[in-house]
């Protein structure tokens, strides 16, 4: 299986396309799939900052993002991609879609994650004074913190999967690559190569997930 030069450059483009979408997608899911899923524990019936309208409007949110498959998802917020980015082509536009749909997806790993820490642990920040927002920081967080790492490392991982469906769509990347040349146009030594750099990218977030998980452990 020998590529040649222009099969190449093509393939680095797509690698570097992928690389950007999931890279700056993670980045945004991260900053507001954790809050969000932070919102969805502390706003629960028992919980620190206890808000039923809140709880089930966030809930539904989730719910129901969740249920839309990814592409269809994507055709379903290109108004919105338009709007922020001025296209619904291209690995820019992309991200809006992957982003979205990710946050509701790391919100509820944040959310298992958070709820495996012991009750007794919060009750004990409680009677010591502590305000709601020093106990997310400095109880819930801390102690999650291998959870939530672990559930970063899957929303990566799912995020991978994601922008190789969107090639489907002219997302560009890897997918993309993998539609347009390995499938259509039956270059298989093309589409061989793409599902190897994916599964080498999927193990080496995984392995490092894997690890930082053990780095963080209490033993």
């Amino acid at each position: 299986m020998i590529l040649n030069s222009t099969q190449l450059a093509m393939l680095k483009v797509s690698s570097l396309q992928s690389l950007y979408m999931v890279s700056v997608s993670s980045l945004l899911t991260s900053l507001f799939g954790i809050p969000l899923g932070i919102m969805v524990v502390i706003t629960r019936n028992g919980h620190i900052l206890e808000n039923k309208f809140l709880y089930r409007v966030l809930g539904f949110i989730i719910n129901a993002t969740r249920s839309i498959p990814f592409p269809i998802f994507i055709v379903f917020v290109i108004p919105l991609t338009r709007l922020v980015v001025g296209t619904a082509i291209g690995p820019t536009a992309v991200i809006v879609p992957l982003t979205l749909a990710a946050i509701v997806f790391m919100a509820r790993l944040t959310e298992t994650s958070l709820l495996e820490v012991p009750s007794g642990i919060i009750e004990a920040a409680q009677s010591i004074g502590a305000s709601r927002w020093q106990i997310v920081w400095h109880v819930l967080l801390p102690e999650a913190r291998p959870g939530l790492i672990m559930s970063v490392t899957i929303t990566v991982i799912t995020l991978i999967s994601y922008s190789a469906m969107a090639g489907a769509v002219g997302g560009g990347g890897l997918g993309d690559l993998a539609i347009r040349y390995g499938y259509q146009r039956y270059q298989t030594d093309i589409m061989w190569v793409t599902v190897i750099l994916l599964l080498l990218l999927v193990q080496g977030i995984q392995i490092l997930g894997d690890r930082l998980v053990k780095k963080y452990s209490r033993r």
